[in-house]
């Protein structure tokens, strides 16, 4: 698997990034989130630049689930009903999503990325839905923010534990998932308006 991730990301570099993480939100069955923290991983031994690597991920995230709301919104829940087997979109992962977002509405965008199978199917319900393109966004997109901090923050300060690091959010799950969250997000941007500060600053 790291082996393979590797021949992606010297082959494509940043937008061999941006792909996985499309078509992964889109419903191929890619591992998103070991992809984000080994790349976080490579950032953080200067293998790749850390603010580009978030940047595509987050990109490729946005792309992946703006798709997949499109062709929900032009489909329909039949559609995917009758054929989302064929595209890894179960009618059980229909029926879940859809019962999430009767319990929490639009917030199902937002935390649905940490729920393997749940974030490849919100997108395209939230379209079905006919929710507002504004709504679907402000959710959607501020998920998908928060998810890749989350997840290329781990890679990039645990660095080469980052596989047992993930064994550790599956195990001890949302608790330790936030407080991950809080850390990688302070540091990202740190990071960041350091790395590119320069461009701010007035000669």
């Amino acid at each position: 698997m790291e082996q393979t991730m590797l021949e992606i990301i010297w082959q494509y570099g940043y937008l061999g990034i941006f792909l996985f993480l499309a078509l992964g939100i889109v419903g191929l069955p890619l591992p998103d989130e070991i992809m984000m923290t080994f790349v976080g991983y490579l950032a953080s031994v200067g293998q790749l630049n850390l603010a580009l690597t978030f940047f595509s991920a987050w990109a490729g995230s946005m792309c992946g689930i703006s798709v997949s709301y499109w062709l929900g919104k032009r489909l329909g829940y039949p559609f995917f009903n009758r054929y989302g087997n064929k595209v890894w979109i179960t009618r059980r992962r229909l029926i879940q999503a859809r019962l999430l977002f009767r319990k929490y509405g639009s917030w199902v965008l937002f935390f649905g990325y940490f729920i393997p199978g749940v974030r490849h199917v919100t997108a395209y319900i939230a379209g079905i839905s006919q929710l507002s393109i504004n709504q679907f966004a402000l959710y959607a997109y501020s998920g998908a923010f928060t998810w890749c901090t989350t997840f290329i923050g781990v890679g990039f300060f645990v660095g080469a534990k980052w596989g047992k690091m993930i064994e550790m959010v599956h195990h001890y799950g949302v608790m330790l998932l936030w407080m991950m969250l809080a850390i990688g997000t302070v540091w990202i941007v740190r990071h960041i308006v350091s790395q590119y500060s320069h461009l701010f600053i007035r000669k």
